[in-house]
Order: C-alpha cells, then sequence, then structure tokens
C-alpha cells in the first residue's frame, strides 16, 4: 500500500508543478510544455544517475514515479531511451524515439478526429 501511497502524493506535488510553470507561461507556442519537459528530463536524468541506486524504493518511487511522473512523462521515456543506448542497443533506443514521437502525436490527431466526428 505504501507504494501507491508514494505515488498518490508525487503525483500531486508534480500536478501542482506542472500546473504552476503553465500558469507563469502563456505563449503563442508552446513554452510552458518544453520547459517542463527539459526540466523533468534533466533533473530527472541527473538524480536517477548520480543517487537512483542509493535511493530507498519507496523515496524513488515517490520521485520518478509520482511527481516526475506527473509533471512530465517525458522524462521518463528519455531515461529509459538512454538506458537502450548505454546499453548497447542504439537501433532499439531510435526506434523508441520514432515510435513515441510519430505514433503518439498520430494518435493524438486520430483522439482529435474522434471527438470532432
Amino acid at each position: 500500500m505504501l507504494p501507491f501511497l508514494a505515488v498518490a502524493a508525487g503525483g500531486a506535488i508534480g500536478a501542482v508543478l506542472r500546473y504552476s510553470v503553465y500558469r507563469m507561461i502563456e505563449s503563442d507556442f508552446p513554452w510552458a510544455t518544453f520547459i517542463v519537459n527539459i526540466t523533468g528530463c534533466v533533473l530527472a536524468s541527473f538524480l536517477m544517475f548520480r543517487y537512483g541506486l542509493d535511493m530507498q524504493n519507496t523515496f524513488r518511487t515517490f520521485l520518478f514515479v509520482g511527481i516526475f511522473g506527473a509533471f512530465t512523462t517525458m522524462s521518463t521515456f528519455s531515461i529509459d531511451t538512454v538506458n537502450l543506448i548505454a546499453d548497447g542497443s542504439a537501433t532499439t533506443a531510435l526506434f523508441n524515439i520514432v515510435l513515441n514521437s510519430v505514433v503518439c502525436v498520430a494518435g493524438a490527431l486520430l483522439g482529435r478526429w474522434l471527438a470532432l466526428l
């Protein structure tokens, strides 16, 4: 039960942080999303690769699944891709990049199309 509470608590924090960035930055270009994604990627990657193995499991879940999961899913995607590259699976990493970039945008287009039917 504790991991679920950790995710819920972290998710609440991450969601509020994300919303705060969106409230601070209003623009015709989605700069808030970019800032959230790049900030989340840098911080999550730094924390994972500097301290991740030394973290207690519940805290790691709170931080990475909860806070960063709600703040930006781009950080998870990026760390997964970096791990593939570090493991020598550059082709799989490239496939992951293309699949997530192209298919997810296509999925969003499909969702929009379905909503407007």
